[in-house]
C-alpha cells in the first residue's frame, strides 16, 4: 500500500518540468509548421537526462532554462522544429558529457552544427589577455553566416538569461547587461526583431541602473491617464475619417520604453518632464488588395494631414526602400490641437508582423527544409560579417568595436553613377562608400564627385546623393583614413592593410636588429629586446622593429652601452620598470611590489570577484578614477581589474565601462560607495537662459550662499540677449549636484540646466 501511495505522489519538480513542456507542445502544434513532435519529445528527453539533477542559481532544474529558450524560439519569433530542437539541446555539449558528435548521430548535422555554433570555447585568436565572449561572438558570427538561425537562438537564450537575471551577484548581472546593451540589443534591432530588442534594452537597463528605471517606471504610471486623454482627442477626427474611407484598421497607441526615455535624458540632457515624444500613435490596417498597400498607405497620410498639419522635415518614407532588417512604414509627425507633436506610423498588417517579428516574418518551410526569401539585405551585411572574421582584430575590444560599426546606424540611401540604390550608415563617408563597392576602389580613393560636385574622401553623404569614386593608382592607405571612415567594412580593410605594411616594415627592422647584434658578437633573444625597449621606453617588441624599420630609432654606442649596462645611473628617472632587471614572474612581482608602494590595491589571486567593494575615505587613493567618465560618489560604478591586476572606477552607463562589460566581463566587479561628505571632487554645470540684470548674482547666491557650495570657476558667454554660463564645482556626490540642479531650476529666466560630471 505504502508503495502504491508512494506513486501517487507526484513530485513538484517534475511537474513543473513536464508542463512548461506540454505548455511549449501545444504552442508548436498552433503555428504553421510542420508537426514533427516526435522529433521535438526526443530532444526534451535526451536535454532532460542530459541535465538531471542540476539546478540553476534560482533554485529550479536546468531543464526549464532550455525549455523557456526553446518556447521563446517557437512563440516569440515563430521558429520550427529544427530551431526549438536547437534551443532545447542548446547547453548539452557544454555543460555535460555529450559531444557534438552525439548529437549529430541522434539528431543529425543540421542540429549539431547549430548546437556547435551555440557552444562556448575557451582559448582562441585573440591569445590569453583576449575575452572569451568575443572569442565566443566570433565562432557565433562564423556558424551565423552559414545560418541565421544560430544567432537567433543565442538572442532567445540571452532574452532568457536577462529575464532571471536576479539571481546572478551584482558583476556577473553588470557583465551580462553589459553585453547585452553593446551586442545582442542591436543585433535584435538588426534583424528586425524590435520587441525583444526592446525587452533586453529595458532589462539591461533595470540591473545597470535600478533606481533611475524604478523613478521613470512611476513617472510613466503617473502620466498613464494624461497620456490616455491625449491620445483619445487626438486619434478621434482620425477614426472619422478612415471610417468613412471604409479602411480596416486598429489605432494602438505607442509608449517609448523606460531605457528609450533615459538614453535621451542622457543625450540630450533633459528631465522626464521636458520629453514630448513619449507617445506615438500607430495606425496598422488591412489592405483592401495586397498588391496596392503602398498606395493605402499614402491614402491614409493624406486623409489625417488634413486633419492635423504635418511636420515638413519629419516625414520618413520607408516604403519605396525598407531598411535592411525589412522594416517598412510610412512616419508622419502631426501637431496635435494640444500644441504638441505627435508621431504617427502607418503600416499594413504584413509591415506590422515584419515590423515586430522580423525576418521570421518573411520565412517559409518547404518539406522541413529551412528556406528564406527578401533576405537581399540581410545576405549583404551576412557577407560583411564575413569579411571582418576573415581578418579579424588581434584585441577583443577592437573585434567588437568592429562588429557594432556595422550592426547598426540608422540607414541612408545613395546612388551610383549608373543609378543603382546602395543602403549605406547614416554619418558615412564617400571612403566607406568607395570601399563597401570594392577594396581596389577604396585603397586608391583619392576623391569623388557627389552630384557632380568635386568633395575629398572624407566627404560625410547624404541620403538621395549620387556618388562617383575617383581613383589613382598612386594613392596608397593611410594611417589617418581610420579617423573618419564610419562602416566596419572599410575600417576593417585599412587596418588590414596597414598590419600587412607593417609587418613588412618589422621585418625590415627586425633583420636591421640582427644585423647590429650580429656586428656586435651578441644574439637576439627577449632579454635583450627587453632592455632595449626599456631604453627607449617602448612597450612593445613589435613597436619597437616598427620604429626600427621606419628608422626613426638608428642603432648606435648608446644602445649598446645600454645592453652591456653601462646606462645605469640614467635608468632611474625612466620610472619603475627601468630599475627591475628581471624577466618572466619575477619582473611582475617586482611590478606589483612599486604598485604597493605607490598606493595602489592590487587584487590578489584569492579574490572573492562576487563580493562588492566598498570605497571609502580612507581607502579611496588606492583606485584608479578614470578621465572617460569622471565617477563621483553616488554614481551607479563599476570596478575593472585592469592588466597589472590594479581596480579602475568607471560609471555603469560609460562608454569605455560598456566595452569592457562586453569584452573582459570577467574582470568586471561591483562597487559601492561609502562616503561621508568628507571629500570633494569636480563637476561641471552649464546653464541657458534670457539675459537680464542680477542673473548671475542669483545664480552665484543660490550656488555658494545658500547652499554654500565653493566655485571653483565661471565661464559666462551673452550673445542676442543669451546667457551661456559653464560653472566648475567642487562637490561632495552626485546628491549634492542633484540639490544644485534643483536650487538653480527656482531662477527665473533660466531654460536649461545641464550637468557634465
Amino acid at each position: 500500500m505504502e508503495e502504491e501511495n508512494k506513486k501517487d505522489i507526484i513530485d513538484p519538480e517534475e511537474k513543473l518540468v513536464d508542463d512548461a513542456f506540454q505548455y511549449l507542445l501545444d504552442c508548436y502544434l498552433k503555428s504553421r509548421h510542420r508537426k514533427k513532435v516526435e522529433l521535438v519529445t526526443k530532444a526534451f528527453n535526451f536535454a532532460r537526462q542530459a541535465h538531471k539533477g542540476v539546478k540553476r542559481l534560482s533554485g529550479e532544474p536546468y531543464i526549464m532554462h532550455p525549455i523557456a529558450v526553446a518556447q521563446i524560439a517557437c512563440s516569440e519569433m515563430g521558429l520550427g522544429s529544427t530551431s526549438i530542437c536547437s534551443a532545447l539541446l542548446h547547453d548539452v555539449v557544454e555543460d555535460t558529457d555529450y559531444t557534438v558528435e552525439d548529437i549529430e548521430n541522434i539528431f543529425g548535422p543540421k542540429i549539431a552544427q547549430i548546437v556547435d555554433g551555440l557552444t562556448k570555447i575557451s582559448g582562441g585568436i585573440f591569445g590569453e589577455q583576449a575575452s572569451a565572449q568575443a572569442e565566443n561572438f566570433k565562432k557565433l558570427l562564423l556558424t551565423m553566416s552559414d545560418d541565421i538561425r544560430v544567432i537567433l537562438i543565442k538572442i532567445c537564450d540571452r532574452l532568457h538569461n536577462m529575464r532571471t537575471l536576479e539571481s546572478q551577484p551584482a558583476n556577473k548581472q553588470y557583465k551580462i547587461a553589459g553585453e547585452t546593451l553593446y551586442i545582442y540589443a542591436p543585433l535584435a534591432n538588426r534583424l528586425g526583431l524590435n520587441k525583444i530588442k526592446t525587452e533586453l534594452e529595458n532589462l539591461s537597463f533595470r540591473f545597470d541602473h535600478p533606481e533611475e528605471y524604478s523613478i521613470i517606471e512611476k513617472k510613466l504610471k503617473l502620466t498613464k491617464e494624461q497620456r490616455e486623454e491625449l491620445f483619445e482627442k487626438f486619434t478621434t477626427p482620425i477614426r472619422e475619417s478612415l471610417d468613412k474611407m471604409g479602411v480596416n484598421y486598429q489605432i494602438i497607441a505607442r509608449v517609448k520604453s523606460p531605457y528609450s526615455i533615459w538614453n535621451k535624458m542622457q543625450t540630450k540632457h533633459v528631465s522626464f518632464e521636458e520629453i514630448y515624444d513619449i507617445l506615438a500613435v500607430r495606425i496598422i490596417f488591412t489592405p483592401h488588395v495586397p498588391e496596392e498597400e503602398i498606395n493605402e498607405c499614402f491614402n491614409i497620410y493624406v486623409a489625417i494631414s488634413k486633419i492635423y498639419k504635418s511636420h515638413p522635415d519629419r516625414l520618413r518614407d520607408w516604403l519605396s526602400h525598407p531598411k535592411a532588417n525589412g522594416y517598412q512604414a510610412l512616419h508622419v509627425t502631426l501637431m496635435s490641437k494640444q500644441g504638441q507633436w505627435i508621431e504617427v506610423q502607418i503600416r499594413s498588417t504584413r509591415m506590422d508582423e515584419i515590423a515586430e517579428n522580423g525576418f521570421a516574418a518573411h520565412w517559409k518551410y518547404k518539406e522541413g527544409e529551412y528556406v528564406t526569401e527578401d533576405e537581399g539585405e540581410l545576405n549583404d551585411w551576412l557577407l560583411t560579417i564575413k569579411e571582418i572574421l576573415d581578418d579579424p582584430q588581434p584585441d577583443a575590444m577592437d573585434f567588437l568595436d568592429a562588429i557594432k560599426l556595422n550592426l547598426f546606424a540608422s540607414e541612408i540611401f545613395v546612388f551610383t553613377p549608373k543609378g543603382e540604390i546602395k543602403t549605406m550608415p547614416a554619418g558615412c563617408t564617400a571612403l566607406d562608400f568607395a570601399f563597401q563597392i570594392h577594396t581596389f576602389l577604396g585603397s586608391h580613393c583619392i576623391g569623388a564627385k557627389v552630384n557632380h560636385k568635386l568633395v575629398p574622401i572624407s566627404y560625410k553623404l547624404q541620403s538621395g546623393d549620387q556618388v562617383e569614386i575617383l581613383t589613382s593608382n598612386s594613392q596608397h592607405v593611410k594611417a589617418s583614413w581610420v579617423n573618419f571612415v564610419s562602416t566596419a567594412k572599410a575600417r576593417g580593410k585599412i587596418q588590414a592593410i596597414l598590419r600587412r605594411e607593417n609587418r613588412e616594415i618589422q621585418k625590415r627592422g627586425e633583420l636591421l636588429l640582427q644585423e647590429f647584434l650580429k656586428h656586435n658578437d651578441m644574439e637576439l633573444n627577449s632579454s635583450v629586446l627587453d632592455r632595449l625597449c626599456d631604453a627607449h621606453d617602448i612597450k612593445k617588441h613589435e613597436e619597437f622593429f616598427q620604429a626600427l624599420g621606419e628608422k626613426k630609432i638608428i642603432l648606435g654606442e648608446k644602445d649598446l652601452d645600454e645592453l652591456h649596462g653601462k646606462n645605469k645611473s640614467k635608468n632611474k628617472n625612466k620610472g619603475w620598470k627601468h630599475l627591475i632587471p628581471f624577466i618572466g614572474k619575477d619582473k611582475v612581482k617586482a611590478a606589483e611590489q612599486v604598485m604597493k608602494q605607490k598606493g595602489y590595491f592590487i587584487v590578489p589571486k584569492d579574490f572573492n570577484r562576487k563580493k562588492p567593494i566598498f570605497i571609502t575615505e580612507d581607502n579611496i587613493s588606492q583606485f584608479i578614477f578614470t578621465n572617460c567618465c569622471h565617477p563621483i560618489p553616488g554614481d551607479d560604478a563599476l570596478g575593472y581589474i585592469d592588466n597589472k591586476n590594479r581596480i579602475e572606477i568607471h560609471k555603469r552607463n560609460c562608454s569605455v565601462a560598456n566595452k569592457l562589460k562586453s569584452s573582459y566581463g570577467n574582470r568586471i566587479i561591483d562597487v559601492k560607495w561609502d562616503m561621508h561628505k568628507q571629500m570633494f571632487f569636480d563637476a561641471t554645470i552649464t546653464i541657458r537662459g534670457i539675459d537680464r540684470i542680477g542673473l548671475l548674482n542669483e545664480v552665484t547666491q543660490v550656488i555658494s550662499q545658500q547652499l554654500n557650495v565653493n566655485i571653483h570657476r565661471v565661464l559666462i558667454n551673452c550673445d542676442d540677449d543669451i546667457f551661456d554660463a559653464k560653472i566648475e564645482l567642487r562637490v561632495h556626490d552626485r546628491e549634492d549636484v542633484g540639490v544644485i540642479v534643483k536650487g538653480l531650476k527656482a531662477i527665473a529666466g533660466l531654460q536649461e540646466i545641464q550637468q557634465i560630471i
